[in-house]
């Protein structure tokens, strides 16, 4: 299964490098020299990587000079993963694995599912469609206590006002 990884930036300097916004909680190993990665109709050899001002700089070993490197500006970058990875840390989850998990309330009742996952610097949030809206579900363990992937649900907290607006007075 294809993964999108990051998307090419600007170049860097005349040597071909380019910045990746990044897009994957691990970019050592995505990232990695010698990993191989599409770019669009491209295959892409990651021959170095660094940080930078908090960017990551890439070179790619098909891409020589800064004239090749602006041209994959704004290219998505994809590997290839084993559907089954999940990440080392117990209790991180891949967005893909998350997608399509039926939300429940602690009682069982369905609430909807997960459509999306939305990335902030202090927290991700989960998209959860009941049927024609969208809830937004902060994804921390006070308010998403389980996660079950085996069986296919998640459930989350019955806050007021979360899975109910009308419940916020």
């Amino acid at each position: 299964m294809l993964v999108v990884v990051g998307r090419v930036g600007r170049a860097h300097g005349i040597r071909g490098e380019v910045a990746v916004d990044v897009r994957t909680d691990e970019p050592e190993l995505r990232f990695a020299p010698g990993s191989v990665m599409s770019g669009g109709e491209r295959r892409l050899t990651v021959a170095t990587q660094r940080w930078h001002s908090g960017r990551l700089l890439v070179a790619f070993k098909e891409v020589a000079d800064r004239t090749a490197a602006e041209a994959l500006r704004g290219t998505l970058l994809e590997v290839e993963v084993d559907p089954d990875e999940s990440p080392a840390d117990e209790g991180e989850f891949y967005d893909r694995q998350l997608i399509g998990l039926e939300a429940r309330t602690p009682t069982g009742q369905v609430v909807g599912s997960v459509t999306s996952v939305v990335h902030h610097g202090e927290q991700d949030t989960l998209i959860v469609r009941d049927g024609g809206r969208d809830i937004l579900v902060p994804f921390v363990s006070a308010i998403v206590p389980t996660v079950d992937l085996a069986q296919g649900f998640i459930v989350v907290a019955d806050v007021p006002g979360l899975l109910d607006p009308a419940e916020a007075q």
